[in-house]
């Protein structure tokens, strides 16, 4: 990587004094300047063209906006962020503000979608008609070539990024008016506390929240409406926004599911390799996301590339183990799709290619409960349903085997007051997923947890079974032994479509597979 040159705020061709911590080996001679900044034949088409999430983007805004009737509403995309020193992670807009304009990938950085209040029937046009609402995009455009940003600001210079779209070339993507973020903090204001409640998506940018309440402040506005709308319900709106997915949704997260299934089929492939290096665990999460990297954005959470013991640790992610024959290793990942739509499906795989006996009756187990789950999905059952379902069939089975402690049975262990069973699986069954890989985390929870479900709803069914090595009680065969089924599911009319059903779930199915992949 280059050295990089601190962003300096635009000026005229003139140069720049260094400071004494200024390590940056750059020419600050007034004939550089001069020389850099001019000679350049005009600029190349982008090549820009209208997105395909307009319609849908548009439609979301629109209920949004009559939920939140008379308030400005704020949604960053959020700012680059240090990962060290001068250098950034890669970026991802927060997920409502992706939602909202239909922008994927690392598009925008310190963009504000500002939904202003007009008046009824007289804003964007909406499914049934002009709303109640005008979305503008407030972005940093494309500087000129005369400006110091050009060349010398190593975040958003054309030097050192490539070229960033033009005004136009925003709303032509977006179908959103774009304009020129230094007239955001003006158009914030006006009308703040005079009619006009101010909020904003929080969590995202530090800045525009601070700005926001800077405005607040000098309009004696501190408290949005006096405890009526605060920035909670408009995160909370958005979140619960993307609780049924619309078609465009849908599409992306088939396409991601899709990815994600051809990233597992690299990783039995790569096997033998793993089982050879000092950190297999590691060839692994590699191979899956190297794959998501080159066929989406990049993976939509961090793999768990869990061998052996390892798999009985919900989240790990450390993925620097070995893996052996004989042992079971659990990939948990998805990628994320350019759209940042991502999958997140667990298969747990016999390295050898072969179950052991007592790996397949836990294997067999956690299927059962999956596919209690599967069974009981439907419009209008509660979410939580889903979860009891597969708890059912998990401590009947830790009763057969005798796991459960003395004179609990099944049942007992179900109950409020019992819930022993969970020792071996302390996590829920299903989580909703979309742009976040625990989509609409905000969002009410008697609209989640004990919410119905809805056709166009999207979640996992994932129960699981984790003995660890030391424990004591469970019999020795067991110790070591995590397993972990996770399919990414579809609400329709009248079920569930699995939609990483290509994905091997019986055992004999996957060693077949597995066996398929290696010839």
């Amino acid at each position: 990587m280059s050295e990089s040159i601190t962003a300096p705020t635009p000026a005229e061709s003139t140069p720049v004094e260094a400071t004494e911590t200024d390590h940056r080996n750059r020419p600050r001679s007034k004939a550089f300047v001069d020389f850099i900044t001019s000679g350049w034949a005009p600029r190349a088409d982008l090549g820009v063209r209208p997105g395909a999430a307009i319609p849908f983007s548009a439609a979301r805004r629109a209920r949004l906006a009559q939920e939140l009737p008379g308030a400005r509403l704020v949604v960053p995309a959020g700012s680059l962020t240090v990962r060290s020193n001068d250098t950034d992670y890669r970026f991802r807009p927060h997920s409502a503000f992706a939602h909202l304009t239909g922008l994927g990938t690392d598009q925008e950085p310190d963009a504000v979608l500002v939904l202003h209040p007009v008046e009824p029937g007289t804003g964007d046009d909406g499914p049934d008609g002009p709303t109640s609402h005008h979305a503008v995009l407030y972005v940093r455009p494309l500087a000129a070539r005369d400006t110091e940003e050009f060349y010398a600001d190593a975040r958003y210079g054309e030097f050192w990024v490539g070229a960033r779209p033009s005004l136009d070339d925003v709303t032509t993507l977006t179908g959103i008016e774009a304009r020129h973020i230094d007239e955001l903090r003006d158009a914030l204001a006006k009308d703040v506390g005079d009619g006009v409640v101010l909020l904003v998506v929080t969590g995202s940018d530090d800045e525009i929240e601070t700005l926001v309440e800077a405005i607040r402040a000098e309009a004696g506005a501190e408290d949005a409406a006096a405890g009526e709308l605060t920035d909670a319900d408009l995160v909370r709106a958005t979140s619960e926004l993307r609780l049924v997915k619309d078609e465009l949704e849908i599409e992306q997260m088939r396409h991601a599911v899709n990815l994600t299934i051809e990233g597992f089929a690299e990783v039995v492939r790569a096997l033998p390799r793993a089982v050879a290096h000092r950190r297999g665990e590691r060839v692994i999460e590699t191979t899956f996301d190297a794959h998501a990297r080159l066929e989406g954005y990049a993976v939509g959470y961090e793999t768990i590339a869990a061998a052996g013991e390892h798999a009985t640790t919900l989240h790990w992610i450390t993925n620097d183990g070995e893996v052996h024959e004989g042992d079971l290793v659990l990939l948990d990942a998805g990628v994320e799709a350019d759209s940042l739509y991502t999958a997140d499906v667990t298969r747990t795989l016999p390295v050898s290619g072969t179950f052991s006996d007592v790996q397949r009756r836990v294997y067999q187990a956690v299927l059962d409960a999956a596919d209690a789950a599967f069974a009981v999905a439907k419009p209008g059952v509660r979410f939580l349903d889903v979860h009891e379902a597969a708890m059912k069939v998990i401590a009947e089975r830790l009763e057969e085997w005798g796991l459960l402690p003395d004179g609990v049975t099944a049942e007992v262990s179900l109950s409020e007051q019992g819930q022993q069973h969970r020792r071996w699986m302390v996590h829920g069954t299903s989580h909703h997923l979309g742009l976040d890989v625990h989509d609409c985390a905000q969002a009410r929870n008697e609209l989640y947890r004990e919410g119905l479900l809805q056709e166009g709803m999207v979640f996992t069914i994932e129960p699981g079974l984790y003995f660890k090595a030391d424990d004591e009680a469970v019999p020795a065969e067991y110790r070591g032994i995590g397993v972990r089924i996770e399919d990414d599911v579809l609400v329709t009319a009248d079920g569930v479509e699995n939609l990483s059903a290509a994905l091997p779930r019986d055992p004999d199915a996957v060693e077949a597979w597995m066996a398929s992949l290696r010839d």
